[in-house]
């Protein structure tokens, strides 16, 4: 129909705004739901790389190798992790995943040589059985936590925020409390269960480093131990990072997703990606211990990653891996069209689909409804995640032997330029065409 009148959608209330403050109104509580920010903010599509010409040189892709192989816990471990591609899975929980999804998950990321995380909830033979290197969450809320467990892994990732959520704490509502993840978090079934958001027996980073080395003992210093934070102040946190003692600091943007949370938080706290990145390698740099052979720091970068030129970006700001979460899912079969009219009468669409709180997923795999999760195939899941991984891998490739470089961790912040003038001030690489970097 014509618009005779005239009329104009306010930019700032717009539909979206307006049916929020109408939900708001009607319920009395806030929304929560899954998946990261959906809000457009500078992300990795506003760098391009400089690939080589006449003053750099490529590499054959066909006759020349570029190595993506990547050791993890140089620093104090005595058994790093060693994989063969750089790109890891990040932790999410059993209990926000069906125990198949977990299976499907180790069984990908171990046909390609890369590690999987636990997540929140503790460790399922699922995972450890099929995981050839598996990375225990140690988090605020202890659920499942086994000491048994911590070394029955092969690295301990300490939590101390993630990007969807920096400074709060994750939930899982009761209609995914089954009587296997009540077992496994010692809380009662059919219960709302909310993590802390911060761990109770520390209150700051000295009382970190007499964490760490109490990890250490645990595992016998044979474990590498990670860090994680959730972007925000991360300069800082890197450094006490390092300070306490961490062998890997892991990085989570806000475009991170998560499987519950409050959605004026996952839209509104932390910083993107692309900004967190560079203070992190920055500090890392200060303290001697970016790159730095086996007394080296690595970096692990995690929020919105989705193809193998984010991946070479990531680690061209200074990365020397990065983890997936939501990107995994969808390899798994998340989001499956074939289950669009499904989708539609649980009131949402695929592609859209982020009410993970609900344990209603068509596709069986972030519920723990029996019906539902007996729909996904772990083997043929697996299977999926572990070709996206390899395509992930190869893209990377492809771009860094465009910019004459023979391993992926060659990549440099000189290897790109940025398209807006944001996104080059928080890369803190050059305008393209230009050599300005904003603020430098």
């Amino acid at each position: 129909m014509t618009n005779t009148w005239g009329l104009r959608e306010s930019a700032t209330f717009d539909r979206a705004a307006i049916a929020e403050i109408r939900r708001a109104a009607d319920t009395g509580v806030y929304d929560i739901r899954g998946w990261g920010a959906k809000r457009s903010v500078p992300h990795f599509d506003d760098l391009l790389f400089l690939g080589a010409s006449m003053s750099r040189y490529p590499l054959e892709g066909y006759r020349e190798r570029c190595d993506t192989d990547v050791a993890l816990g140089t620093r104090g471990a005595r058994y790093p992790l060693h994989l063969d591609v750089p790109v890891t899975i990040a932790g999410m929980s059993f209990g926000a995943l069906s125990g198949a999804a977990k299976e499907a998950l180790g069984r990908g990321a171990s046909e390609v040589g890369t590690s999987t995380t636990t997540g929140d909830g503790g460790m399922t033979p699922e995972e450890r059985g099929q995981s050839k290197h598996l990375v225990y969450q140690y988090l605020p809320s202890r659920y499942g936590m086994n000491p048994d467990d911590l070394r029955k892994a092969d690295a301990v990732e300490v939590v101390l925020g993630q990007g969807a959520k920096p400074g709060g704490g994750g939930m899982l509502l009761g209609q995914k409390i089954s009587e296997r993840v009540a077992g496994m978090r010692t809380l009662p079934e059919g219960i709302d269960q909310r993590s802390a958001s911060r761990h109770p027996d520390w209150t700051g980073p000295d009382d970190l480093t007499i964490k760490i080395n109490e990890l250490r003992e645990i595992t016998d210093h044979e474990k590498p131990i990670y860090v994680k934070v959730g972007a925000s102040r991360t300069y800082y946190d890197t450094k006490l990072a390092v300070h306490a003692g961490a062998d890997v600091v892991v990085v989570d943007g806000m475009q991170g997703g998560t499987a519950a949370t409050q959605e004026v938080f996952i839209e509104h706290v932390g910083i993107p990606t692309l900004a967190a990145i560079p203070q992190a390698a920055q500090a890392l740099q200060e303290l001697g211990v970016h790159r730095a052979g086996e007394k080296g720091v690595q970096l692990i970068a995690s929020g919105g990653i989705r193809t193998g030129a984010d991946v070479a970006k990531v680690m061209a700001l200074g990365a020397d891996a990065v983890a997936i979460g939501t990107a995994a899912l969808i390899a798994l079969g998340d989001n499956d069209p074939a289950y669009a009219a499904e989708y539609e009468k649980i009131g949402s669409a695929a592609g859209c689909y982020d009410d993970f709180q609900d344990g209603c997923d068509p596709a069986g795999i972030t519920t723990q409804d029996p019906e539902l999760a007996a729909r996904f195939d772990p083997v043929a899941g697996g299977a999926r995640l572990a070709n996206y991984l390899r395509v992930l891998t190869m893209e990377a490739q492809t771009i860094a032997r465009a910019c004459g470089k023979a391993h992926l961790r060659h990549l440099e912040p000189e290897d790109l330029v940025a398209l807006t003038i944001e996104s080059a001030a928080m890369a803190r690489v050059p305008l393209a065409g230009t050599s300005w970097i904003p603020g430098s």
